[in-house]
Formats: C-alpha cells, sequence, structure tokens
C-alpha cells in the first residue's frame, strides 16, 4: 500500500514540476515579446524613445488594473532591456526560457557578451539556483576559469 502511494506522490509531482515549467517558460517568452514590442512599437526600433518614460508609465497602470501586481514601470524596463540584451529570439527561447525570470534578470546585468552566454547555458545545464547562480556572478567564476 505504500509503495502505491509513493508512486501517486511521484506522479503528482512530476506532474506539477511539468506544469511549473510550462508556465515559466510561457512567462519568460511573454517578457521577451512585450519587451520587443516596446522598443519596435512604441520606441520605433530605437533603444530610448523621448517620450518612452510616459509609454511605459501608462503601460504598467493598465497592465496592473488588468492583470495585477508584476507589470510595474521596473519591470516594464527590465522586459525592455531583455529584449534589447538578446535580439535574437533564437537565443531567448532556446537558452532563456530554460531559466527562471530571476535567473535572466541577474544575467543581463553581465556586460560581457561571451560571459553571459556561459552563465546562460551552464545554469540550465547544471540546473544552478539563483542563489547559486548570483554567487557565481559575484565571485567571477567565468573570469577565473578563462585565467586557469
Amino acid at each position: 500500500m505504500n509503495n502505491y502511494i509513493d508512486e501517486i506522490k511521484l506522479i503528482l509531482s512530476k506532474a506539477r514540476q511539468k506544469a511549473y515549467t510550462a508556465v515559466n517558460t510561457a512567462m519568460v517568452e511573454a517578457y521577451w515579446v512585450i519587451g520587443k514590442r516596446i522598443v519596435e512599437q512604441e520606441q520605433h526600433g530605437a533603444e530610448k524613445a523621448v517620450y518612452g518614460e510616459a509609454i511605459l508609465k501608462e503601460l504598467s497602470k493598465a497592465l496592473t488594473f488588468e492583470f495585477g501586481k508584476g507589470f510595474s514601470y521596473a519591470n516594464l524596463r527590465n522586459f525592455r532591456q531583455f529584449y534589447l540584451i538578446y535580439p535574437d529570439n533564437e537565443n531567448c527561447y532556446t537558452l532563456c526560457s530554460n531559466l527562471t525570470w530571476s535567473h535572466n534578470r541577474l544575467i543581463m546585468r553581465i556586460e560581457d557578451k561571451e560571459a553571459r552566454t556561459y552563465y546562460l547555458s551552464e545554469a540550465a545545464e547544471q540546473g544552478w539556483s539563483v542563489r547559486t547562480l548570483e554567487r557565481n556572478i559575484n565571485t567571477f567564476y567565468y573570469q577565473r576559469l578563462l585565467s586557469s
């Protein structure tokens, strides 16, 4: 009887993990598309719009009213930055969507493109937690690997 219950628990645990992964992937992809939409439609492809702050504040109000928290002015700026750092959607879908938004926010702050790519792939392949990723970035793990 215990084996039966344990099997059912495992089935449910796996299903929940799949659901979490699917939702996370969809949200990371949505954030990239929102960033793209902001840049291409609101800014006509430019990195900054003269009136961008007002547009983002208005968008923030509308999205927060409709969908609740998570769409602050700062978050919308992060979405825009996410798209600007990864304008190639293949990179976003293959690497970025395998990580949580928290992972991506940490990685997109890294200036060096090669280091960003390294942290993206290693965090996904090695299953690094956000805390492990942050520690590796803060201790210059990538740079130390290059020098050794």
